[in-house]
Parts: C-alpha cells; sequence; structure tokens
C-alpha cells in the first residue's frame, strides 16, 4: 500500500542528498551556499539531511548559486 508520509520523506532526503552531490561536486562549502542564500548553516545541513522542506524560491537561489537549473537540482532517480 502506498504511504504518502514515507514517500514525501524519502523524497526529501533525495533532494538532500542532491543538492549536496552538486555543492560538492562544485567545491563548495556548506556554510558558503548557506551564507550565499540567506540561511543559517543549521538550515542547510537540515535541508542536505532531508530534514526540511524548502521552498521553491529557496531552491531557485541553490540552483542559480551552485550553477544549474532547478529542473537539473530536481533531477535524481526516485
Amino acid at each position: 500500500m502506498y504511504n504518502r508520509e514515507n514517500a514525501d520523506a524519502e523524497y526529501l532526503v533525495l533532494l538532500g542528498k542532491r543538492i549536496k552531490s552538486v555543492r560538492k561536486e562544485k567545491g563548495i562549502k556548506q556554510v558558503d551556499l548557506a551564507y550565499s542564500c540567506d540561511i543559517e548553516k543549521q538550515s542547510m545541513n537540515r535541508l542536505e539531511a532531508g530534514k526540511t522542506n524548502p521552498s521553491i524560491l529557496l531552491l531557485r537561489k541553490i540552483a542559480e548559486i551552485l550553477g544549474i537549473s532547478v529542473s537539473e537540482l530536481l533531477n535524481f532517480n526516485i
């Protein structure tokens, strides 16, 4: 049976892993990405851990800083 809560939680974890992966690939420190996004490092840490649901505006800002499109940022296998 499909469990929406589990599916949503899994999606957030995958999104966080994708952000972390691209950030590391680009050689950007977590604290620097957080600062550039105007959020606290702890908030970025929670986002990369899949423990928070970012707004579309924050995703746009993250993608812009990472030099990719939002669709590229959301391009992960589920």
